[in-house]
């Protein structure tokens, strides 16, 4: 689809006839005969990318009755081979492995496709994925920019498939439990939800050119992303602190925060405008990571606000959390402070209610697999595409603004129209940098555009440069296609 402005109107409809698709490329099985099933039975599982997330991905399906891990996959062949071994003691069959994502998608033994790659690569092999008739669960963010996420939720739709955005606090218990309870009014109206990722984090080494290890494939490696040298220390992992292929902790940790306070104010679209400030502070001029590791976005949704704060230095939590989220009622408070779940707290802050059950996202994404409907995914991967965004519409904002002193970031907020307390913020944004040696009245913070979007279109108002950096020109011949080309 090229004009997207009947896309909520239409959803429902897409999503009920996808749930007739065919099954997987390869065999699918009833919920009652899951028990006991021979390998032939299994469903194949490929996972791309075998570092951290992706050794979580292997262990999760290698642990179930209905899947069998047939294909690893990693452009580094020394990490690859070694998860290959560790499936193959696991499991006891040795799953395939390649370099070169693309021999997958025409294997046969592979029914489903697990990608665990960096970020750059998320949407493109999500897409290529289902394209050759695979479901498909992708890690967060599930894109690096906003249009490709786009491509993404249209390749889904026009192949069919089942696709779960990586976001599992979707599907624990006590987050779910936490979220029905904002929205059962129990702490009144919620018109302001703030996430929080305070995660400390130093810095990544001085910028330089360094020796990409001789082990990876660095062409496959980047895929999408230009071509261009290696300028941090340490290959992988860091590169979520440069652009090229990553979003910073906005878009690393930040995402699943950002998704259950999207969730929790009942919010189905991308904001109305968005005002980011922030930089990276404390780790010397020539460190080198690029995102910021101190952040602000605010993001308006009408009558409704969402707040995002990062920080990477030293800080301690507020209102008990550190990584989590804060809802704001008119009578009160649910504050949520780990994957798990959290508290809900009247206006004085007395805990009323707790939650605290975990879940398994894996095991929703099989059930809505069995099904062939994408409505029992908990993370469909338009809640996916539409959180991911929400992070990098904040990180253009940020990047389009000038760098100003603290003190004159909290005089430009107090024309800022919003349910957020700005000064309130930025104070706390002057304390946590005095916290850390740094002097609030010397440091130079970028104060992002206000920019105003049209979540129909998915694109800016009246700002042709912000509306370019929802997209990039990838490096052929990973190239993403337009939403409407999918």
């Amino acid at each position: 689809m090229a004009n997207y402005s009947r896309r909520r109107f239409l959803e429902d409809s897409l999503l009920a006839a996808a749930a007739m698709a065919a099954a997987p490329s390869g065999r699918v099985f009833a919920e009652e005969e899951k028990q006991g099933t021979s390998a032939a039975d299994k469903l194949g599982v490929a996972v791309i990318g075998t570092r951290g997330r992706g050794q979580g991905h292997m262990n999760a399906f290698i642990g179930r009755k209905d899947t069998e891990v047939t294909c690893v996959c990693d452009p580094d062949e020394k990490i690859g081979r070694q998860r290959a071994e560790q499936v193959a003691k696991k499991q006891g069959r040795r799953p395939k492995f390649v370099r070169d994502m693309r021999e997958i998608f025409d294997d046969k033994s592979v029914d489903i496709v697990s990608i665990a790659t960096p970020n750059h690569w998320h949407s493109l092999a999500g897409i290529w994925a289902m394209q050759a008739g695979k479901d498909v669960y992708v890690e967060k963010p599930v894109s690096h920019e906003v249009q490709e996420g786009r491509s993404l939720v249209e390749a889904a739709r026009k192949y069919k498939r089942i696709c779960q955005a990586g976001m599992q606090c979707r599907s624990t218990k006590g987050t779910i439990a936490a979220i029905e309870y904002v929205h059962s009014g129990k702490i009144g109206e919620v018109k302001l939800a703030r996430g929080l990722c305070y995660n400390p984090r130093g810095g990544i080494g001085p910028r330089g050119i360094y020796e990409v290890p001789k082990e990876v494939d660095y062409s496959l490696w980047l895929g999408p992303a230009p071509m261009g040298p290696l300028t941090r220390p340490r290959f992988h992992y860091d590169w979520h602190w440069q652009w090229r292929c990553g979003n910073g902790d906005l878009g690393n940790q930040g995402i699943h925060q950002m998704d259950i306070a999207r969730w929790g104010l009942g919010l189905d679209r991308l904001s109305d405008r968005v005002l980011a400030y922030g930089g990276r502070v404390g780790y010397g001029e020539n460190e080198a990571g690029e995102t910021a590791n101190l952040q602000v976005v605010i993001h308006e949704f009408g009558d409704k606000t969402l707040v995002f704060e990062v920080r990477n230095l030293k800080t301690g939590p507020l209102m008990g959390a550190g990584v989590g989220v804060i809802f704001y009622g008119t009578d009160g408070y649910v504050v949520l402070k780990s994957y798990n779940g959290g508290v809900a707290l009247d206006k004085d802050g007395k805990e009323i209610e707790k939650f605290n059950a975990g879940g398994d996202h894996y095991d929703n994404f099989m059930k809505a697999v069995r099904s062939r409907n994408p409505k029992d995914l908990n993370g469909e991967i338009l809640e996916g595409h539409l959180s991911s965004a929400l992070c990098h519409t904040g990180n253009i904002s940020n990047l389009l603004g000038d760098k100003i002193p603290v003190s004159e970031i909290k005089k430009r907020l107090a024309d800022v129209k919003t349910n957020e307390d700005t000064a309130a913020t930025c104070d706390r944004v002057r304390q946590h940098l005095r916290d850390n040696g740094l002097d609030p009245d010397k440091t130079r913070l970028r104060y992002g555009l206000t920019l105003t979007f049209d979540a129909k279109t998915e694109k800016f108002v009246g700002n042709e440069k912000a509306t370019a950096m929802l997209t990039r020109e990838s490096r052929k011949p990973f190239v993403v296609p337009d939403p409407d080309k999918v």
